[in-house]
């Protein structure tokens, strides 16, 4: 059993690492665009906005992964540096899902208010 939660664990934290790689990966396609639009004379900095918070989302799906992989960790081998790493990596978590949904509670509000603001250059 003790082996089946390590591979278990191993898989999210392999998952974790894709959601986040994934999430860049696609963040930084977005962000080449956008620059090539800003070479072009048709820049929108609210666009860079939402990027900002698409990436965040992707980033906290992966610490929540990580944190239930580590969560696995520590209880097959229960120890202080498995809880000091499970405590860092939450309260990281927490400060990002804090100030990003701030961000995405901004961008939906001036959205509404101002939805030309957020339309798609082409």
């Amino acid at each position: 059993m003790y082996f089946v939660l390590e591979q278990i664990a191993a898989f999210i934290s392999i998952i974790s690492l894709a959601v986040v790689v994934y999430g860049t990966l696609i963040a930084a396609v977005e962000f080449i665009r956008l620059e090539l639009q800003r070479l072009h004379g048709r820049f929108n900095i609210q666009l860079l906005r939402v990027l900002r918070a698409d990436l965040g989302a992707y980033l906290l799906l992966g610490l929540e992964l990580l944190i239930a992989a580590d969560i696995i960790k520590t209880i097959l081998e229960p120890g202080y540096k498995e809880l000091i790493v499970l405590a860092g990596i939450v309260v990281l978590r927490t400060v990002l899902s804090f100030f990003l949904n701030k961000e995405i509670l901004e961008i939906d509000h001036e959205r509404h208010e101002h939805p030309e603001l957020f339309c798609k250059l082409q």
